[in-house]
């Protein structure tokens, strides 16, 4: 049963329910999920999801921040939808386990925004 602070509306959804959610790419094939949504603490926007894949048993993955922007909500996919394809997306900025400090160098955040051709959230 859902709670008040998860419930979803036509146009709202919790952090939560957004995680493990399907992305698909501009082909319509499945290029993984959203591990995590990274919010904007002083203007509240959400700024990036983290896509996550590769690897095996978590050796070896790789964290996709994809600004939240590129992301669309297709309704019937039950998913998002980006405009690219998983070779694109794999060679897109990336970050290791462990190395979620590279969120906090704002060269990296912009490497991020031009490769996906948006402004960046925090402007």
């Amino acid at each position: 049963m859902a709670t008040p602070a998860t419930t979803e509306t036509s146009n709202l959804i919790s952090a939560d329910r957004v995680e493990g959610t399907s992305v698909y790419g501009a082909d319509g094939e499945k290029i993984g999920s959203v591990y995590g949504v990274m919010l904007n603490k002083l203007n509240g926007r959400v700024a990036y999801a983290v896509l996550s894949f590769g690897g095996f048993l978590g050796i070896g993955e790789k964290y996709h921040p994809v600004p939240w922007d590129v992301l669309k909500y297709d309704t019937s996919k039950e998913g998002y939808v980006v405009n690219l394809t998983r070779d694109q997306l794999e060679n897109a900025p990336t970050y290791d386990r462990g190395d979620e400090r590279r969120l906090y160098d704002r060269t990296y955040e912009e490497s991020v925004h031009r490769h996906y051709g948006v402004p960046p959230y925090w402007i």
